[in-house]
């Protein structure tokens, strides 16, 4: 038989199971020299079957040259393609390579190593900390750390990198002494294991406070002697992470303080000034220290508007939005999806930062990236525009002329929830009542039914951001737009949502009901008519006593609708509103709750005639009048103003009063 036919694939994968030791080794080593670089003969191994039989040898062989070679060949079918990756997973090789980590043989750990960090390199790696208690796996990779052999402690260090994207996982890692080892291996002469232990630090105290004060408080100082000195020196990739370490710290330790910008030479400003000017550099490197640098950027400046004014100081802005410009087919989607993020924290509290962006001419790249292939880079593209978006003169003008509004409601309907969230959020903007877009696009180009359908979705985020913004879109409304939108929401829809499972749904909700109560006497009869069962469903939640932040705004509905007729008024006296306003009047840890109890007060006794007196004297029977007493001495003054108000109603009901201003709910930016 000719060389050729004995090596088809076919027939080397049958050996694979062959009974001869030697022909199995030769059958792996052939399989793992075709496969390298190779994606077409991946694919052509996987479908033969090739990966259970590798398993095979690796679960039940113990000859070294087998378990190497087995192990070598599970870390190339990982290696670049997902399917490989689901290959090995479905195939049950991963117990068996943690259990290689325990073998007394050097080649093999490091063999079996190397394929743990294929896998965990993608994003299809187990998640949670389940694998790590089988055989004391993870107590065998930190044992690796501390080995001789600089390529395993080095392999090790970056598998422990890939597990801690979760917080049941970074626990697991940590309460095993992780860190510990970790920096130690930041003191090591060989720059390849301090990148790595860089990388494992930095993954392990991302969003975890406890290991970031476990980092900033470890023996010896190594944040300040090795760390951050490490910003200023080494690659590209060691400053990356020394950044993201640092970021790390800003984050969950505020007493370090990085976030302030003043400060003697040498302190934590200094340290922010570096870090920031360390990654606007790197924004230039190739590879992954350039596609990552935005990331740690917007990591380390979010929610700090002194950090955010120190990266535009830096040409943050026009950095990123220079490599925006150089066209999507130049940069990765990561590489994308990274610098909107950065941009849309540059611009998500400075008005100046939005100024920058807007000049930069960066919106055309940000409108096509609300198109864009990838859904991470829509999601990232919607958040630059909702940054964007919190401008009164961005909605006003630079928003409209760059005809954003439609693609950003296609995305409304896109295949990625994480998209239509971010989407959605970004419409709380737009549809206030300043935007030209409210009228334009959500009012006449069929946004309110999109938003409508979202408030149905089993998706607490969808339903929050829909509610969210169908009640900016209602607020100062006129009776044909609360109308129109009511038309498409439905009152029963509505009135589900203030019960909603989740509370900010609720409080959305509520404020939305808050609006449509809020006007002329025909908006409130159109909203509380007892078919509509809003009223009722507000009732229930201030007799439940649910929330304070849900029962703020039920008593704001209460507040709106005692604005009406004298029906309207005793319609509020005759649900549980007036027996449960002592508990709210006597809440001493919420100043709102206590002026909202006032404020119903306020209008249930302000009247030109009808039943007002009838209504003080029910009101007094339930000692409300002493209640309001007290509260001339509360600590806050609104409540103080708001009940003296009140008292005079009541000693004074049949003298005509200027009518008091009513609280009505204010749009919320997002």
């Amino acid at each position: 038989m000719p060389a050729s036919a004995r090596s088809r694939p076919e027939d080397i994968v049958e050996n694979l199971s062959s009974g001869d030791t030697s022909a199995r080794l030769k059958a792996l080593r052939d399989v793992k020299n075709q496969i390298i670089g190779n994606r077409s003969k991946k694919l052509c191994y996987i479908k033969l079957g090739a990966v259970p039989r590798v398993a095979e040898i690796l679960a039940s062989d113990t000859e070294t040259n087998l378990l190497v070679q087995s192990a070598a060949a599970v870390g190339s079918f990982a290696c670049g393609i997902d399917s490989g990756v689901r290959a090995v997973l479905d195939s049950g090789c991963l117990p068996h390579l943690l259990n290689t980590l325990s073998n007394g043989d050097e080649r093999v750990v490091e063999a079996g190593a190397r394929s743990l960090r294929m896998i965990f390199q993608t994003q299809l790696a187990p998640q949670g900390a389940t694998f790590f208690r089988s055989g004391g796996a993870l107590e065998n990779i930190l044992r690796l750390l501390a080995s001789a052999n600089d390529d395993i402690s080095e392999v090790a260090a970056s598998v422990l990198a890939r597990c801690c994207d979760f917080p049941e996982q970074r626990a697991a890692i940590a309460q095993a002494g992780a860190l510990q080892g970790l920096l130690h291996l930041l003191t090591h002469p060989n720059p390849r294991k301090v990148e790595t232990a860089l990388d494992a630090i930095a993954s392990l105290t991302r969003n975890d406070e406890q290991q970031s004060r476990a980092l900033l408080n470890a023996p010896g100082n190594p944040f300040l002697t090795v760390i951050i000195p490490t910003v200023k020196e080494r690659s590209g990739k060691s400053r990356l992470l020394a950044c993201a370490c640092v970021a790390n710290i800003s984050r969950t330790c505020p007493e370090y303080g990085t976030e302030r910008t003043t400060g003697p030479p040498g302190s934590a400003r200094d340290v922010a000034a570096a870090v920031i000017s360390a990654l606007v550099k790197l924004v230039d490197c190739p590879g992954e220290a350039g596609e990552e640098a935005p990331s740690v950027l917007a990591h380390f400046i979010a929610d700090s508007e002194d950090l955010q004014k120190l990266a535009c100081d830096a040409d943050a802005i026009g950095k990123l939005s220079g490599k925006l410009a150089a066209g999507s087919g130049v940069l990765t989607p990561r590489h994308r999806e990274n610098i909107f993020h950065a941009l849309a924290a540059l611009c998500s509290t400075r008005e100046e930062g939005r100024r920058q962006l807007v000049e930069s001419r960066a919106l055309l790249p940000v409108i096509s990236g609300l198109e864009d292939a990838a859904p991470g880079v829509r999601a990232a593209a919607c958040a630059c525009t909702k940054s964007l978006s919190r401008s009164v003169k961005n909605l006003r003008t630079s928003l409209v002329d760059a005809s954003i509004a439609e693609p950003l409601f296609k995305l409304l309907g896109d295949p990625d929830p994480s998209v239509q969230a971010t989407a959605s959020a970004t419409l709380c903007n737009i549809v206030l009542d300043f935007s030209p877009l409210r009228s334009q696009v959500v009012l006449d180009g069929g946004g309110v039914a999109q938003l409508a359908s979202l408030a149905h979705s089993m998706d607490a985020t969808l339903r929050l951001n829909a509610v969210w913004a169908l009640k900016n879109l209602l607020f100062m409304a006129d009776s044909a737009t609360k109308a129109r939108v009511m038309r498409e929401v439905g009152y029963p829809t509505l009135a589900a949502l203030a019960q909603d499972p989740e509370d900010g749904v609720q409080e959305q909700a509520l404020m939305l009901v808050r609006n449509l109560v809020h006007g002329k006497p025909e908006d409130i009869e159109a909203a509380v008519r007892p078919e509509t069962g809003l009223l009722e469903v507000v009732d229930r939640k201030l007799a439940s006593g649910a929330r304070p932040e849900v029962c703020v705004q039920a008593l704001y509905v209460m507040v709106n609708v005692a604005t009406g007729t004298e029906e309207h008024k005793e319609r509020v006296m005759a649900t549980c509103t007036p027996s449960v306003l002592g508990r709210f009047l006597a809440d001493e840890s919420n100043p709102q709750i206590r002026v909202a109890a006032v404020w119903v007060l306020i209008n249930l006794t302000y009247s030109k005639g009808g039943n007002v007196r009838s209504r003080i004297e029910r009101l007094r029977r339930l000692g409300l009048d002493a209640q309001l007493h007290k509260l001339l001495s509360d600590p806050c003054s609104d409540v103080q103003d708001r009940a003296k108000t009140a008292l005079e109603q009541f000693h004074e009901a049949l003298q005509p009063l200027p009518q008091p201003s009513v609280q009505m709910v204010s749009a919320h930016i997002c």
